[in-house]
């Protein structure tokens, strides 16, 4: 028993080594072999961890810029007995997109491009019930001296080509960390309730694939955007004629 045991035991041995793939393991040299590797899975963990923190900063913008405009709607409700804000959403940009992005800038997909040039991983979208509303908030933020306000883009007076409609605000919002502050980027979307249906609409059949008559649909979809505008501007009349009595 003893015999056919060692028999069958040095036998797959004998095989790997005519296949070649078992060497001893003092043939592998740390310094030569695995440094390479090692260092590797290093700078991906430091990669990840710095990921983290960064991704970690926009989130707390991002809930910051939230709680300012609950605040906001809240002392307006009180006041002012109105509540210009319907909704609010919320995203963090994707890592697929943001590194798109800064492709299209001409931007090496770095995480030091990504904090340097892209203004928009986080965002914040207000949904109003009245242009007044939109424009009332714009000018709240803009009183509040600790935000800074980087850019601004009126998409509502000056719509995009297919009918897109809404106020783009970048500001940097100060961040309380354990031992520093930070300013941190966040986009603002400010627009109606119609505005936003025919948006949401619009990017569905954007990114739909394999649709039949695609300039046809964009066609209606810029004459619904005039429509939604004619709507929003007359409901907004209306309110005018109700708040006067």
């Amino acid at each position: 028993m003893k015999n056919e045991h060692a028999h069958r035991s040095t036998k797959p041995a004998a095989k790997q080594q005519e296949r070649g793939i078992a060497e001893p393991l003092s043939t592998f040299r740390l310094t030569d072999d695995l440094r390479g590797p090692i260092d590797d899975l290093q700078r991906l963990r430091d990669a990840e961890v710095k990921t983290r923190e960064i991704i970690q900063k926009y989130q707390a913008a991002m809930r910051e810029m939230m709680v300012r405009f609950e605040i906001l709607d809240q002392d307006l409700n009180l006041k002012k007995h109105r509540n210009p804000i319907h909704h609010v959403e919320s995203r963090i940009k994707k890592p697929a997109s943001i590194f798109e992005k800064l492709e299209r800038y001409g931007k090496e997909p770095t995480l030091e491009n990504l904090e340097r040039y892209i203004m928009d991983v986080a965002g914040v979208r207000v949904i109003c019930s009245y242009i007044h509303d939109v424009y009332n908030l714009l000018e709240l933020l803009q009183k509040q001296d600790d935000l800074e306000i980087v850019e601004i883009k009126d998409y509502i007076y000056n719509p995009k080509p297919n009918g897109y409609r809404s106020l783009h605000v970048i500001v940097r919002i100060p961040v309380y960390f354990l031992d520093n502050k930070e300013l941190i980027p966040v986009e603002v979307q400010l627009r109606t309730i119609a505005m936003d249906f025919w948006a949401s609409l619009e990017h569905k059949l954007k990114y739909k694939k394999d649709i039949d008559h695609s300039e046809e649909i964009a066609q209606e979809l810029e004459v619904c955007a005039e429509i939604i505008s004619s709507m929003d501007e007359r409901m907004q009349e209306i309110r005018n004629r109700i708040e006067r009595g």
